[in-house]
């Protein structure tokens, strides 16, 4: 049994298309066909029910998923044993919301480069249901989630911890000074907030809601670098976490307004798919990012 087909399988499974398997293989669409009849010839059972275009997973085929990862993970294990018990190399994708993106690269990549110069990194940005969507599909490594809380039994939460939110005007605002103030006292102000239905800007929105308040930005942006620019210079408002806000706060261009009745949960998680194999560049990152991105 050659192991490229299990590879192929995989790859196939995951995706859910002849096509996109050959597209992230870099095979021809034939070269996947004729793998996967391979296999199947070889294990003398279908592993994929062909129709109208559309295949999906047979019984024996579900059961093959777990036992080719099983010998692909141990395959990449023991090539990984015989490299030098020093090197760590490899490349891993990790998604994020824009602000975590953000102040990762600003804080800590240079670090991790100098540390681990053979890891090499990809940073994508998506929202929640999308990052979850590229676990399945294996598209990512890892992920890094700004929502509600999320526990699903497909996943693993490596690292997680409760966000502190607040709302945030410039230090020169009217409303700075002010205290216990109330949404409402608020709502009808400009603000800029980031975009429409992603992480904690969902569940804000959602919170709002409940309340039947809302708050229809005059600015909409996932740059929350660009944000806090905007802040500091115009009289608006926004919603964010803390560690966006940090060194504004302290350098006393921003402040923290005191809004009494909202408290909503907002959880940053850092999660992997269960069935992810945590090669050792993987492990690495992800030791790094447990100890520099979360407080506990």
């Amino acid at each position: 049994m050659e192991l490229r087909n299990l590879i192929t399988f995989i790859h196939v499974a995951e995706l859910g298309s002849f096509t996109k398997a050959a597209e992230q293989l870099g095979y021809s669409q034939s070269t996947i066909s004729f793998q996967i009849k391979q296999l199947e010839d070889e294990l003398g059972c279908l592993l994929f029910d062909r129709i109208n275009h559309t295949i999906t997973l047979t019984q024996r085929g579900h059961e093959l998923v777990s036992y080719a990862q099983q010998v692909i993970a141990l395959t990449d294990d023991f090539k990984e044993s015989l490299a030098k018990e020093d090197s760590c190399h490899g490349h891993v994708h990790i998604v994020t919301p824009d602000s975590v993106c953000e102040e990762m690269i600003y804080s800590h990549y240079a670090d991790f480069h100098n540390r681990y110069p053979d890891i090499s990194i990809k940073f994508t940005t998506a929202d929640t249901s999308v990052m979850f969507d590229m676990l399945d599909h294996n598209e990512a490594d890892a992920i890094i989630t700004l929502d509600s809380h999320s526990y699903r039994k497909d996943y693993v939460i490596a690292s997680e911890e409760l966000l502190s939110m607040h709302f945030v005007a410039s230090s020169k605002s009217k409303f700075a000074q002010r205290r216990s103030l109330k949404i409402a006292d608020i709502a009808n102000e400009p603000f800029v907030l980031t975009e429409y239905g992603q992480g904690y800007r969902r569940v804000f929105d959602k919170e709002l809601a409940k309340r039947s308040l809302d708050i229809t930005p005059v600015l909409e942006i996932g740059r929350t670098d660009i944000i806090t620019h905007i802040l500091e210079e115009e009289e608006m408002i926004s919603y964010l976490p803390d560690f966006v806000t940090k060194e504004q706060i302290k350098a006393g261009k921003l402040c923290y307004l005191d809004v009494s009745d909202l408290n909503i949960d907002i959880w940053k998680q850092l999660i992997y798919h269960k069935n992810k194999w945590l090669s050792k560049s993987l492990r690495t990152f992800i030791e790094y990012v447990k100890k520099t991105e979360f407080s506990g």
